[in-house]
C-alpha cells in the first residue's frame, strides 16, 4: 500500500513539475506548483516526517503561494483565449480525486489511535524539534529572530517614502 502511495505522490510531483515548466499562463503554473508542494508533503508523510509535511503545506503551499497568486492577479496578465477548451477534461478528475482524498482521511482517522503513543517518542516529532530548538540551538534561534526583525525594519524603511 505504501509503495503504491509513493508512486502516486511521486508521479504527481513529477507531473506537476513538468506542468510548471510547460504552462503558458503564469497562474496555471503557480497552481501546478501548489500541487507539487502538496505531493511533496505526501512524500514527507510517507517518510514519517509529519512536521516537515505540515510546515511545507502551511508555509509554502499556503502562505508563499498565496502571495505568488496575489501578485499574479495584481499584475493583471492577459488571459489565454483557448484556456477553457484545454482544461475541460479536468472536471472529470474531480470525483476520483475527491474519493481518494476521502479514502486518505478515513485511513488516517482509522490509524490515528494506534500511532498515538509511538508518535511522541519519535525524534522528528514537533515536541522533540521544539525541545531541541529551545535547548541545544537557543542562540542560533535568537540570532535568527533578531535578523528577521532587522530585515522587517529595513523593509519598512524602504517601503516608506518619507520618515
Amino acid at each position: 500500500m505504501i509503495e503504491a502511495l509513493f508512486f502516486l505522490f511521486a508521479a504527481m510531483a513529477v507531473g506537476a513539475a513538468i506542468n510548471v515548466l510547460v504552462q503558458k499562463h503564469v497562474l496555471y503554473s503557480a497552481l501546478s506548483l501548489i500541487v507539487l508542494l502538496v505531493s511533496m508533503s505526501g512524500l514527507f508523510i510517507l517518510l514519517n516526517a509529519d512536521f516537515l509535511a505540515v510546515i511545507n503545506v502551511i508555509v509554502y503551499a499556503g502562505a508563499i503561494m498565496v502571495l505568488f497568486v496575489f501578485v499574479i492577479m495584481l499584475l493583471n496578465l492577459p488571459e489565454d483565449e483557448d484556456g477553457a477548451d484545454r482544461m475541460r477534461w479536468l472536471k472529470f478528475l474531480g470525483i476520483p480525486m475527491g474519493l481518494f482524498l476521502l479514502f486518505m482521511i478515513l485511513a488516517t482517522l482509522w490509524n490515528a489511535g494506534a500511532d498515538a503513543g509511538v508518535q511522541a517518542q519519535m525524534p522528528g516529532s514537533p515536541e522533540a524539534i521544539g525541545r531541541s530548538l529551545f535547548t541545544d540551538y537557543l542562540l542560533p534561534f535568537e540570532v535568527t529572530s533578531l535578523l528577521i526583525l532587522i530585515a522587517l525594519m529595513g523593509a519598512v524603511v524602504f517601503a516608506k517614502k518619507e520618515l
